[in-house]
């Protein structure tokens, strides 16, 4: 599946390109009905069915999807916003392919019908529906009617998978060549059903005059960047991550070290306070743990130049120092992953976070869940947007965490998460995803694609692990992912 993202946009760029090289637009609105009715015809069996169409290319596909399911002998109805004469282009077309009546909006009622086409309102819809159109899909989501929509479901910002008015859920939803973020996306995420992407014969080649800037969360997307280990490779190379420990909320910050040693970091080392450091080094076998003796401890720990990534956050306390600690560590030219605490500390001062990470020699990453970008970011709008301008003003990569995870770039580029499963909402699993990332960065990995390929295998040790997992469930499933996804190692031998 296709990892590229089009905006409604985009989507009307490739459209337009697609026709300049000699497609026609019909074909294209042809192949999209017929796509719409294989979809209906594999998933239902025959029945009373009402396709509901709009006045713009949406509703032409609803024409040809019509056609197609009454040629294969199915007893089908169509519903039109608007009226036949004032139709235009390939829609105009698209309505003298139909040969049954079209009625009024007027006449629908839905106690007749056992299945709904909405091919009312694509993804490029714009304002909130009022009038007929608002009456129509109320009327449609008050059915309880399974439902394939077209595209999107009426009602739905293809863009931001924001909800104009309102929108009817569906069990399937039929889009073509790409899908959108809005399908993605929550709300619309939740709306869309099963998604279907058809092929309709756009070929790839328009992409290359589109400036993509958003993709799903795949591993196609950083697979060519992971740090696969090296047969001449030793734990040396392989990057030293540093994390700064609480002296109350111990295994947070145990997590996430043991959550960068998983993933593949050659060395960590946990900086403790000296009163809780016996806890520390009686549960990290594999880690060293070193004691912060002073305030001025956790800054001689950074003068080792082979610790190249540091993890400040996970219980560290919002305190005076883990503010020092991330100051610090920027000043010292680390990378960074800062989570929970290391963000929390600067609610009252970000210009003072944002400076720092602009003046940082390394890379960073942040791991807001909505409250914690709430408290440093001012920005407004639907998930996407608040992302790109939050990486853009702090100059580091964001991972904006919940159900539909985005994240982004200072230079514009984002993915969207779609993997996680409901059950990884709970305490101390940002903990690991904070280290996991971590580990990935201090391998040399680009901080984009290090915390794209942090977010995609956590929910995928999260789906391993089941529901009813905890945090401590992650690591265990993680080592099941990363031995899934190794390379099949080189004999050189006899």
């Amino acid at each position: 599946m296709s990892q590229e993202l089009l905006t409604p946009a985009q989507m009307g760029q490739a459209d337009r390109a697609a026709i300049a090289a000699g497609i026609a637009g019909t074909r294209l609105m042809q192949a999209a009905g017929e796509a719409v009715a294989r979809a209906v015809a594999r998933r239902w069996q025959p029945c009373r069915v009402a396709v509901l169409c709009g006045p713009g290319n949406n509703g032409g596909d609803g024409f040809v999807a019509a056609q197609c399911l009454q040629a294969l002998g199915w007893p089908v109805s169509l519903f039109l916003l608007g009226e036949t004469g004032k139709l235009r282009g390939d829609a105009a077309w698209a309505a003298t392919q139909w040969t049954g009546a079209v009625q009024a909006v007027a006449e629908f009622r839905p106690a007749d019908f056992d299945l709904l086409v909405d091919a009312l309102f694509g993804a490029g819809l714009d304002r909130p529906l009022d009038g007929a159109a608002l009456q129509l899909v109320e009327a449609m989501a008050q059915s309880r009617l399974p439902i394939c929509a077209v595209d999107v479901p009426s009602g739905l910002d293809g863009a931001s998978g924001a909800v104009l008015g309102k929108a009817a859920a569906a069990a399937v939803t039929v889009t073509f060549f790409r899908h959108k973020p809005g399908h993605w996306l929550y709300p619309g995420r939740a709306l869309c059903g099963q998604l279907v992407l058809a092929d309709i014969g756009i070929p790839p080649e328009v992409l290359d005059a589109i400036a993509l800037r958003t993709w799903r969360n795949t591993p196609a997307l950083w697979q060519a960047h992971y740090p696969h280990p090296a047969a001449l490779g030793h734990k040396y190379n392989r990057g030293h991550v540093l994390v700064l420990g609480g002296a109350v909320l111990t295994g947070a910050a145990r997590m996430s070290a043991q959550a960068a040693q998983r993933i593949g970091a050659g060395l960590v080392t946990l900086a403790a306070p000296v009163q809780s450091h016996a806890i520390y080094a009686q549960n990290l076998q594999s880690c060293m743990v070193q004691a912060i003796e002073d305030e001025t401890g956790f800054e001689r720990l950074l003068a080792d130049v082979r610790r190249n990534v540091c993890v400040i956050g996970p219980g560290a306390g919002v305190a005076l120092a883990t503010r020092q600690a991330v100051l610090d560590s920027l000043r010292a030219g680390k990378s960074a992953v800062l989570d929970a605490d290391a963000l929390t500390v600067f609610q009252d001062t970000p210009p003072q976070l944002f400076e720092a990470l602009s003046q940082g020699r390394g890379d960073a990453i942040l791991t807001p869940h909505e409250g914690e970008f709430a408290r440093l970011f001012t920005m407004h709008g639907d998930k996407l947007r608040r992302a790109s301008a939050a990486a853009r003003q702090a100059q580091a990569v964001v991972i904006l965490k919940g159900a539909d995870t985005v994240i982004a770039a200072p230079d514009g580029r984002l993915a969207i998460n779609g993997d996680a499963p409901p059950w990884l909402a709970t305490g101390g699993t940002g903990d690991v995803l904070a280290g996991m990332a971590a580990g990935l960065l201090a391998q040399g990995m680009p901080a984009f694609e290090a915390a794209c390929a942090a977010v995609w295998q956590h929910g995928q040790a999260a789906r391993r692990a089941g529901a009813g997992m905890v945090a401590d469930d992650l690591l265990p499933a993680l080592a099941g992912v990363l031995r899934e996804q190794a390379q099949q190692p080189v004999w050189h031998g006899a």
